[in-house]
């Protein structure tokens, strides 16, 4: 079977492939692991899945220990404050929470050793035969797999090679920087939101390198800014964010020098159907419930784990996706149902607008508000039962 992506969910899918006896080939357009990316999290159904691999511990070792978050005004002053064990540990801050570098290094590690990787390169060209996948590669030779799976993120060039126009990426009207700063002491070990005035937010949070990881959102219909070199991108931050107060003059700063800059509209991933003929997606690639979702590692860890257990519990392809798809659709369509008003009630536009803001995240972070509150801060991580595979050791 041949994998596109080495991010999250292709090399978990290798490493679940492995388990039940198959062998997996992985490519990769980076020349290596991708060190840039920000802090995700392990919630519900995706932890269970880490426990099942037997990497829950270093996963733990290799967390970034955020205290919680808090929203801060303009002086740096709390305006409210979330442990990370709020509401269950699953609230904004999760008792997991890892770089994504570091979590695809560790499935990385966890794979290698039974699976092949191809790093600087991608796939051009799929032909279906019906019996085969004709893979056709930028650099390498032309070879032959049983099966193909795309699992090369939201904006996967694999999954359109095949289902073309059928995807529907749907922006949310939020656009995000994420880049890496230079650590000060005043950083600590809790993670701080600010919103400024005009929908904009900026966040700060400590990482286990010794720097800090820092993003810029804005609120803004879909324009294509994701499209923009890096250098118009970051003339467009400087013009959006300067004045805005808080840590964003440090911010701003700190981003010319940065080497792991990224710029995306926030988006979802739908697609009518996660595969056709002998070839399939997974994680982001086919249910992008966006970073606002907290939901994206969970679903390409789970969906992983469904995906290969499925084809080592069915003789023919086809049956296996059906299942894949039936079982894991519901899972990710609730993971897609954003909090009402979200993201504008998080990124108000008027000083009112934040005043309000302020005022209910102080009410929630009260224990009897919070329950009440439970179902629109809560993504739906432990709702999702895994099936009891038999796995091969």
């Amino acid at each position: 079977m041949l994998i596109a992506g080495a991010g999250i969910a292709g090399p978990a899918l290798a490493h679940w492939l492995g388990r039940h006896g198959t062998q997996a080939t992985l490519v990769e357009r980076a020349p290596a692991l991708r060190e840039g990316g920000q802090t995700v999290d392990l919630r519900g159904a995706g932890r269970d899945v880490a426990r099942r691999m037997g990497l829950e511990r270093t996963l733990q070792d290799h967390a970034t220990r955020e205290e919680g978050v808090r929203f801060v005004d303009a002086a740096n002053r709390t305006e409210a404050a979330f442990a990370s064990g709020a509401f269950g540990g699953q609230g904004p801050i999760a008792e997991l929470e890892i770089l994504r570098a570091d979590l695809s290094r560790i499935l990385y590690e966890a794979t290698h050793p039974h699976a092949e990787y191809l790093f600087g390169d991608e796939i051009t060209q799929l032909s279906d035969t019906g019996k085969k996948v004709d893979v056709s590669f930028r650099y390498g030779p032309d070879r032959a797999f049983d099966l193909v799976v795309a699992a090369d993120g939201a904006r996967s060039r694999t999954r359109d090679l095949i289902f073309g126009g059928t995807t529907d990426i749907r922006a949310v009207g939020l656009t995000t920087a994420y880049f890496t700063i230079p650590r000060r002491p005043s950083d600590g070990t809790w993670a701080r939101w600010h919103n400024a005035t005009g929908g904009r937010t900026a966040t700060l949070r400590p990482d286990n390198r010794g720097t800090t990881r820092a993003s810029l959102s804005y609120l803004s219909p879909p324009r294509g800014d994701e499209r923009l070199a890096p250098d118009a991108q970051k003339k467009l931050l400087r013009g959006l964010f300067t004045g805005a107060g808080w840590e964003i003059p440090r911010i701003l700063a700190a981003m010319d020098t940065a080497d792991d800059f990224f710029l995306d509209a926030v988006s979802q991933v739908r697609m009518p159907s996660w595969s056709r003929g002998r070839v399939a997606v997974v994680g982001d690639a086919a249910y992008c419930a966006s970073p606002l979702s907290g939901m994206g590692t969970s679903l390409a860890l789970t969906g992983s784990y469904v995906l290969a257990g499925e084809l080592a519990h069915h003789a023919h392809h086809s049956d296996a996706f059906t299942r894949y798809e039936r079982i894991l659709r519901p899972y990710a369509t609730r993971a897609q149902k954003l909090p009402p008003g979200v993201p504008r009630i998080a990124s108000p536009r008027t000083r009112a607008g934040i005043r309000t803001l302020n005022t209910v995240l102080r009410a929630a972070s009260r224990p009897r508000v919070a329950q009440a509150l439970n179902r629109f801060l809560v993504p739906p991580a432990d709702t999702f039962t895994l099936p009891p595979y038999g796995l091969q050791r």
